[in-house]
């Protein structure tokens, strides 16, 4: 999964794309103009050759890709502190349907980190919130209001990011909890959406050295093909946070990265700001194949994961003339306790 660089598909990138037959895409705020122009891109971007996944950063409060006139709803600390899991069923369907209309078929969300470290640099209101029960019933909630919208759910950042004091934008953190605490605290709400059928979800660029005492997450098969596959039963597709990310980037080459993160059990590559990069891992891969470093039934497994995810098929179904919604802007004030 990769991103682009502008609002429009120019013919060096379609070409790119179209020769790496990408499984997705990712935008950004550099992707977007208006809502006419984002739908005419994924159109154009769901034209490839490969039909890639269009995805996007959509969670609510601070990380939001697009403006108005889709809804600007608050950060799902806000929507957590409801108590009131239908109340995040609902935002997660309000996004869906408008994601939808313009033509993103994946959300990287909901963000299922318990915020158990108030110096968290990076999670912070982005969490439902700090009890694990909460995160897990508010998730699974948001999680079905979002493909009840029409757009597939992504739930992040396994095995959690509420316990970190570093960002891994920046640096490669660690969570310091035994394996017990991590039963208890970082681990519910991962279990609740596998056991409800989450699709995806997203690694993160974190230490666990009660799970692996030298990877962080992304690059570990003690977490993912251990843990996340054979533990907790999980069959949908594994997708890397951004590769190019610190935590990675800073102790690895690209095309190191891509080929142990593929070993370790991700399915979906993320690499989210330059082509470039994408190419030389796309080569390091081929070529750790030919020299039998990687083992080409993993990449057959992999790519088949991601080809076999179904887009969800919208309840009530929105086009991008319909946005704003008056209902959604309704049920973001009440939310804000202004309606």
């Amino acid at each position: 999964m990769v991103g682009i660089p502008g609002s429009d598909l120019d013919a060096d990138t379609r070409g790119t794309l179209a020769r790496l037959a990408v499984g997705g895409v990712i935008l950004f705020r550099r992707n977007v103009a208006d809502v006419a122009q984002l739908a005419a891109l994924t159109a154009e971007l769901h034209g490839l050759p490969s039909r890639p996944l269009i995805g996007i950063d959509h969670e609510g409060g601070r990380v939001l890709r697009v403006g108005a006139p889709f809804t600007a709803f608050p950060p799902m600390a806000t929507v957590g502190a409801t108590g009131d899991a239908d109340l995040a069923r609902q935002v997660g369907c309000a996004m869906g349907r408008e994601l939808r209309a313009a033509g993103i078929d994946l959300n990287f969300a909901p963000v299922l980190d318990v915020h158990s470290n108030p110096a968290n640099p990076v999670i912070g209101d982005r969490a439902f919130g700090n009890n694990p029960a909460l995160v897990a019933n508010m998730g699974v909630a948001f999680m079905r209001g979002l493909q009840a919208g029409g757009v597939i759910a992504c739930g992040k950042h396994f095995p959690g990011h509420g316990d970190t004091e570093l960002d891994s934008h920046l640096a490669l953190p660690t969570v310091h909890r035994d394996r017990a605490g991590l039963d208890r605290t970082e681990l519910p709400p991962f279990r609740a959406a596998i056991a409800a059928g989450i699709p995806l979800i997203m690694t993160a660029h974190v230490r666990y050295p009660a799970l692996d005492r030298e990877r962080p997450a992304t690059l570990s098969p003690l977490i993912l093909r251990t843990l996340l596959r054979e533990q907790l039963g999980f069959r949908g597709v594994v997708v890397s946070d951004d590769l190019e990310m610190r935590a990675i980037s800073g102790q690895h080459d690209i095309g190191d990265a891509a080929v142990a993160t593929l070993s370790a059990g991700v399915d979906l590559l993320s690499i989210c700001a330059d082509l470039g990069k994408t190419e030389c891992a796309a080569e390091a891969i081929e070529r750790a194949v030919i020299d039998k470093q990687l083992d080409l039934a993993i990449l057959e497994a992999a790519a088949d994961r991601v080809r076999a995810v179904e887009r969800p098929v919208a309840r009530d179904r929105i086009s991008p003339v319909d946005l704003p919604v008056a209902a959604h802007a309704a049920l973001d004030r009440r939310l804000r306790g202004t309606a």
